[in-house]
């Protein structure tokens, strides 16, 4: 077990989780430099497939362009600015054409065709391509960066690169997905993942299934954080029955079938690595109170094939879970709002919190004692 400590610390002062300030800052210090999780290639099923990732007022459109290539572009025409697309997902033909003054781009983003431009002295299309967006994709997932010259992907997810091949991430692809809104500050979702303390309380058939005190971690600092519970005798997976709803992922063998693996990924991702499947929830944040996130539960495509393929067992189970832990969160965030609020003691069995506080006001560029 790890000696990790909270060594003394205390939950954030309550701007941090009402402030527009403080979201404004989270915006421009965090979440246009870091890798944000934007979903999952396996949506991008033939050439012109795509799917929009939205933050703040940026739109990204992520596609598969005629290469079979990935691709990330700002979802802005160069001519005055127009969205391109605006359904949320869908398939491209071998354009993409502005709706306003039909400006054409290839999948690619480079600029086919601009009426009437011709009239205008100088005017190159070569000079109008989409913005692109820097991108790259990890065990079947897909990270952008809306910085202009981000950290190289590979060294910033360096603890990761590798950690999770025997589950064979990449082959994987969405049995279900649900979005839920809950007013609460998207930390708050952080935060709550990252302990058990309150799972005997709150979340009596996960503890029975986990007990809470059946935890280490193998990532203690830095934006990723976490590591596996161990599974009571007799149970195989989260699921309302405790048994697996498909066989065993990938390369998964051995002590890997006791275990379910809990981690956050900084700043939006949170993943639950189980035996039988793997769960992500992405964060969106929408204002300083109000938060939407987007799970989804990826099975391997030959389990999802059989006829007699159920996930229903691991959608209730986290569903339930889940409401559960929207709910607390919105009542701690109504608590934090008070004028009475006053941070607190975190206990030992949330140190990991402390943890994942200390990065978050340094990525936030505020050092860790001004509060």
């Amino acid at each position: 077990m790890s000696t990790r400590t909270a060594s003394g610390a205390k939950t954030l002062p309550g701007k941090y989780y009402t402030s527009a300030e403080i979201f404004q800052l989270e915006s421009q210090n965090i979440f246009k430099k870091q890798w944000l999780y934007a979903g999952r290639i396996s949506q991008l099923k033939k050439t012109g497939s795509y799917f929009l990732f939205n933050i703040d007022h940026e739109s990204i459109i992520i596609l598969r362009d005629q290469n079979d290539e990935v691709k990330a572009m700002h979802n802005v025409c160069r001519h005055r600015g127009t969205r391109l697309c605006s359904e949320a997902e869908g398939e491209l033909s071998k354009t993409i054409q502005c709706p306003y003054h039909a400006w054409t781009y290839d999948l690619q983003g480079n600029l086919l065709a601009a009426p009437n431009m011709s009239e205008v002295t100088g005017f190159d299309n070569a000079d109008y391509p989409l913005h692109r967006v820097a991108m790259s994709v990890w065990e079947g997932s897909v990270f952008i960066n809306l910085a202009e010259n981000p950290e190289p992907f590979e060294k910033a997810f360096k603890p990761l690169i590798g950690k999770f091949e025997q589950w064979h991430m990449s082959e994987l692809a969405v049995a279900h997905r649900l979005v839920y809104e809950m007013d609460a500050n998207w930390k708050l979702i952080f935060q709550n993942y990252s302990e058990c303390y309150h799972c005997p309380n709150l979340h009596p058939q996960l503890n029975r299934l986990t007990p809470f005190r059946n935890s280490a971690n193998d990532l203690e600092e830095g934006p990723f954080l976490g590591g596996p519970m161990k599974f009571a005798q007799n149970f195989q997976s989260m699921t309302m029955s405790g048994r697996r709803c498909a066989a065993p992922l990938g390369g998964i063998s051995g002590e890997d079938l006791r275990l379910v693996y809990y981690y956050t990924i900084f700043p939006n991702m949170l993943l639950s690595l189980h035996p039988d499947y793997v769960l992500i929830h992405q964060i969106q944040r929408q204002s300083p109170t109000h938060t939407r996130i987007v799970c989804d539960w990826l099975f391997h495509p030959d389990a999802m094939a059989k006829p007699d393929f159920d996930a229903g067992d691991a959608i209730k189970f986290w569903n339930t879970t889940n409401k559960q832990d929207w709910q607390v969160s919105e009542l701690s965030q109504q608590g934090i709002a008070s004028q009475v609020y006053a941070p607190g003691p975190y206990s030992e069995l949330e140190s990991m919190i402390a943890d994942w506080d200390r990065h978050y006001l340094k990525a936030l560029s505020i050092h860790s004692n001004s509060h």
